[in-house]
């Protein structure tokens, strides 16, 4: 089952039950050109957001992934330690995601990476064999290579969907990789299990998930609007209890 929730995660959240698995995409903080929403709060604000943001998370998902902006590592940092310190039961792993095409600067080394940050209950199972790749071995002719292929390392490499990519949704000005999005699903989730997709922008999860339920929350009624059309979805527009 699929479903697309019109509405902000703060009154969305509190009434859905629980989920394996969450991705956020929360937007990066550096005046992006969203359609509505607008993307420059003072930074202070911006920490109150994603602390109350994360918290939410953490209360509906076993494993929780969350990409964010390399601009905010040593915010999100302080926020990950003081959440675990509430939620003993969760341990905390830093992922980086490499792009193989980054933002050139002449004024100081550009950046080629977006951090991410999963959460994960400690009695949630994970699902490594679902996302081994080939090994250096395998690659280079070596006999003792593991047929099988080998579990990533924590640095992943896809690249920016950028302007010119296939992926691209140009009616939204940031998404994520769906090559990415697949791998957190599947070394998360097995089919049949329940996903939870907040800040959904231009619908990735939904792309990817094809085999388990996802229920996707957006605030902006126009990306809810690209979303249904491309995914055949009716819209649930959320309404706050009288």
């Amino acid at each position: 089952m699929k479903r697309l929730i019109c509405g902000s995660l703060f009154d969305v959240l509190p009434t859905l039950g629980r989920f394996k698995c969450l991705i956020s995409d929360p937007p990066d903080n550096i005046k992006l050109g969203y359609s509505t929403y607008k993307d420059a709060m003072p930074a202070e604000q911006y920490r109150a957001f994603l602390r109350t943001s994360f918290r939410l998370f953490l209360e509906h998902a076993d494993i929780v992934w969350i990409s964010y902006n390399a601009k905010w590592t040593f915010m999100v940092g302080s926020i990950v330690e003081d959440l675990l310190l509430d939620f003993d039961d969760y341990e905390a792993k830093h992922f980086i995601q490499t792009f193989t095409f980054g933002q050139n600067r002449r004024t100081d080394c550009g950046n080629g990476h977006r951090p991410i940050v999963r959460f994960k209950h400690k009695k949630a199972k994970l699902y490594p064999d679902a996302i081994r790749v080939p090994s250096w071995r395998q690659l280079n002719g070596d006999k003792r290579a593991d047929p099988k292929g080998c579990v990533p390392l924590d640095v992943w490499e896809f690249p920016r969907v950028t302007g010119n990519s296939k992926q691209r949704r140009k009616h939204h000005p940031t998404q994520l990789h769906e090559g990415l999005v697949k791998r957190m699903i599947d070394f998360s989730t097995v089919p049949g299990d329940c996903i939870l997709d907040v800040f959904s922008g231009t619908g990735t999860v939904l792309r990817v998930a094809t085999d388990r339920p996802v229920t996707s929350v957006e605030m902006d009624p126009g990306y809810c609007r690209e979303i249904a059309k491309e995914h055949g979805l009716m819209v649930e527009h959320f309404q706050k209890a009288a």
